[in-house]
């Protein structure tokens, strides 16, 4: 499987390259983001080498990183990432999924839209498994979570409630 552009209603997911560390920078500026994702604000430069790793691949060979920026086409603004790490073991695939967004766009449905189009093309490659891990507290990204198909369930990793894609 190769990653491809995703399009939805108003937003392309586009495949991540280390040129959009600049502006990704500016859009995860906001210390406030950083409150259940961990951590804080990364310069462009940390940011740009973050991305070089990120596009260079995962060093395990059962696992592909697929990582996207999410364009919102009418403003012509990059607005946040989404991203799938796909393990491949046994009789198939599971992809473990995340979404972040700028403060400045969050509350438009943009982290729900951008979702939605990576669930609905990873189920198109033959993705099946489909997971995510959400702190508790983090009530918008379990309506994100929800909206793209996945439930929780009774798992917890590292605080973190264990979401799924119910079985087709």
């Amino acid at each position: 499987m190769e990653i491809k552009a995703v399009e939805t209603g108003r937003l392309s997911l586009v495949p991540l390259a280390v040129e959009h560390a600049d502006e990704m920078a500016e859009v995860f500026s906001d210390p406030a983001l950083h409150v259940f994702i961990g951590g804080a604000p990364h310069s462009p430069q940390a940011l740009r080498a973050r991305y070089e790793r990120l596009v260079a691949g995962s060093p395990d060979p059962a696992r592909t990183w697929w990582n996207w920026v999410i364009r919102l086409r009418e403003e012509q603004c990059l607005t946040g990432t989404v991203q799938a790490t796909i393990t491949t073991a046994g009789r198939g695939c599971t992809a473990e999924v995340a979404w972040v967004v700028g403060t400045p766009w969050q509350g438009r449905g943009i982290a729900t839209e951008a979702a939605r189009g990576l669930v609905g093309w990873l189920r198109e490659q033959g993705v099946r498994a489909i997971r995510a891990h959400i702190h508790p507290d983090h009530h918008a990204s379990g309506a994100v979570a929800a909206a793209a198909g996945l439930a929780p369930t009774d798992h917890r990793h590292e605080g973190e409630i264990r979401w799924e894609l119910p079985p087709a």
